[in-house]
């Protein structure tokens, strides 16, 4: 099985272009998902994250705009999160691609966000990264509900640019000039990597929910 991490910065298209490899037959991970799960109420990082960050559990839950003002211009304390949350979501990963590959699925598609600043290239078999113009990203961010020029430029901050993720992606995927573009360059990335020798899932050794800490 082929496993492609997919990935692209805020307001690039990402989540359109991991719809349309879904629709091609290509399972998807979204780790944002995951995230949401682990958070809600009975998620399994709900307990850790109560007792690193006292407060920001409401109802069973971790309220994310709580835990958001307790990491925000905190580096040790967004590394403390991470230390948590990294672990956890690489699990739920990795037992997606175990499932897709009972399934036989040929391709599976691993949607991370921060792929590049967390290593996770090294665990895909290739990676796509989604980017458009900056007129373009700038237009869709600024067009969410609760978004500000303020809030865009620090998230942006938190993340690789643009141009250096395309500099290290195996496949760039435009989506800035129409979905129809953005597909048959996705068409002709599935049509490229089904060539290639898939590796062996899951690994030996491998256990379902089993954690690795760094």
């Amino acid at each position: 099985m082929i496993v492609l991490g997919l990935t692209g910065s805020i307001g690039m298209g990402k989540s359109t272009a991991a719809r349309m490899l879904q629709a091609m037959g290509a399972p998807v991970c979204d780790s944002d998902a995951v995230v949401h799960r682990l958070l809600g109420r009975g998620g399994r990082a709900v307990p850790v994250i109560d007792a690193a960050f006292p407060g920001v559990v409401i109802d069973g839950a971790v309220s994310r705009p709580a835990l958001g003002a307790a990491v925000f211009r905190d580096p040790e304390a967004l590394k403390r999160l991470e230390a948590i949350l990294h672990p956890m979501v690489q699990a739920a990963q990795r037992d997606f691609l175990a499932r897709a590959a009972r399934r036989g699925a040929k391709i599976a598609v691993l949607d991370i966000p921060l792929l590049f600043e967390t290593h996770g290239e090294r665990r895909v078999d290739a990676t796509i990264v989604v980017s458009a113009p900056f007129a373009v990203q700038r237009a869709r961010v600024l067009a969410r509900p609760g978004m500000t020029a303020e809030k865009f430029a620090g998230i942006l901050a938190r993340q690789m640019p643009d141009a250096e993720k395309r500099r290290r992606a195996d496949y760039v995927v435009p989506t800035g000039a129409g979905r129809l573009v953005t597909r048959r360059a996705l068409r002709g990335i599935v049509r490229d990597v089904a060539r290639r020798p898939g590796r062996h899932w899951p690994p030996r050794g491998y256990q379902p929910g089993q954690i690795h800490h760094a």
